[in-house]
């Protein structure tokens, strides 16, 4: 953050993500801070200016080809300097929009444009500002999170190809149930973040532009040959954002609350991977791969720990807590606007943060794990009980009264091994074809269709 006075000294940071994680989150920390939204600001108001005199509205001068050439040159030459600039006006006015008005209106002075100052900001209030430049900034932050989730996904993916028929265990109740493959399971999560991303793609930023009280008053008044509600709708296509037509003071903030919804359901279908990523290990299902120089406690040497999925479900509970926060307050506002909106939306990106730091530590823990075969085996050997679901099936298919209790009184709280099982399998007065595919079959192969989904 460009005033932060420990930006040099990160040990001096109030928050981890401009300290510890700074690498982690220096595409989002670049997308929404304070030098972020001051330029957001400072282009949309030239961008109006623009507008208003081309539009020739009410006693509006001509603009010729040469000043136009020089205003836009002054748009895109914003850099640090601007920001610390019109920071330094906001510290003396104690208005952030405008701050920005103020330095404009300095660079026309000095540079023979006086005659368009009247135009700047003409028939605005700084929430239609605000509004639009945080619609800019929550697309461009949730797109570059969402560039973090599909990465996630991939290798969600993959791994649920590469591991498709490795069978294994399940558990229901966290107590032995029929058999899967790793893959399918990991595949479940796949599907679910493609539900989720298709769902956040679809949330249309919108911004209001419709003054003081969202009635347009003088827009209308600069204008009057024309709707301003057209006018407003047509500035802001130019910026691909929608218009909020019916406002307060304030655009309500409903499509962000929708946003931070979204991100809560992505971010904990990725915590309950991490949970489940977390008991498969601390089960022996996967095993984690040892890097040379990393310590796992400092008193046990053997230790190696799943740290990336625990530092991932650290990293969404706050994400959530903040975007639950959001999600609550921004929609709420006393009578035509209150001014607890401002301090809250000037955060989201912080809840942004949060979770880019979770998806790559998910994506480290994913990159770290090796299914352990011969544990799965193992589980797969001592659990002869979980085929007692097929048993009765088939009995049911063979018109054999009262199968379920049958298998639950050979099953239920006892020890079923190959042995007894093929010994019960034997006794069943079933068609051969049936006992034949009993016989064959082992809790490593009943798997249904699992190696087949996708």
């Amino acid at each position: 953050m460009i005033y932060n006075p420990n930006v040099n000294n990160p040990i001096n940071n109030l928050s981890p993500l401009d300290g510890r994680y700074s690498k982690k989150v220096s595409e989002i920390a670049e997308l929404f801070n304070e030098k972020a939204l001051i330029k957001k600001r400072f282009i949309i108001e030239i961008e109006w200016l623009l507008f208003v005199v081309n539009e020739s509205f009410y006693k509006t001068i001509k603009i010729s080809k040469v000043d136009i050439k020089k205003i836009n040159a002054f748009k895109n030459s914003f850099d640090n300097s601007f920001a610390k600039k019109i920071k330094s006006i906001e510290n003396l006015t104690n208005h952030d929009v405008k701050a920005v008005e103020y330095f404009i209106n300095d660079f026309f002075k000095k540079n023979n444009l006086e005659k368009f100052i009247p135009y700047v900001h003409l028939g605005l209030t700084s929430e239609d500002v605000n509004s639009l430049s945080y619609a800019l900034m929550i697309r461009e932050v949730k797109e570059a999170s969402i560039i973090s989730i599909n990465d996630l996904n991939k290798i969600i993916k993959s791994l649920a190809t590469r591991y498709k028929k490795i069978s294994f265990l399940a558990r229901t109740h966290g107590q032995p149930a029929s058999p899967s493959t790793i893959g399918k399971e990991i595949l479940v999560f796949h599907k679910r973040l493609q539900r989720q991303i298709h769902q956040i793609n679809n949330i249309i930023p919108m911004a209001k532009w419709g003054g003081a009280t969202g009635n347009y008053h003088t827009i209308h008044l600069a204008n009057q040959k024309k709707d301003p509600i057209k006018i407003a709708k047509k500035f802001l296509k130019k910026f691909n954002v929608d218009h909020n037509e019916v406002t307060t003071q304030i655009e309500p903030h409903d499509w962000i609350a929708e946003t931070c919804h979204a991100l809560i359901r992505i971010n904990n279908i990725i915590n309950d991977l991490n949970k489940d990523m977390w008991m498969y290990i601390a089960n022996d299902i996967f095993v984690l791969k040892t890097i040379k120089n990393e310590v796992g406690s400092s008193t046990m040497p053997h230790k190696v720990n799943p740290i990336d999925f625990e530092n991932s479900e650290g990293n969404i509970g706050l994400a959530n807590s903040m975007f639950n926060f959001f999600a609550e307050k921004l929609p709420i506002s006393r009578l035509q606007r209150d001014l607890s909106d401002s301090t809250s939306l000037r955060n989201i990106g912080v809840a942004f943060g949060y979770s880019v730091i979770a998806y790559k530590s998910t994506v480290n823990g994913l990159t770290k794990i090796s299914p352990n075969k011969k544990k799965i085996n193992e589980e797969l050997n001592n659990n002869w009980v979980v085929l007692s679901e097929a048993i009765q099936t088939i009995m049911r298919l063979e018109n054999i009264n009262n199968a379920y209790e049958k298998l639950k009184d050979l099953t239920r709280g006892k020890d079923l091994n190959e042995e007894k099982y093929l010994e019960f399998v034997k006794s069943l007065e079933i068609s051969d074809e049936n006992k034949n595919f009993l016989l064959k079959l082992k809790p490593k192969n009943y798997i249904g269709v699992a190696a087949k989904l996708k």
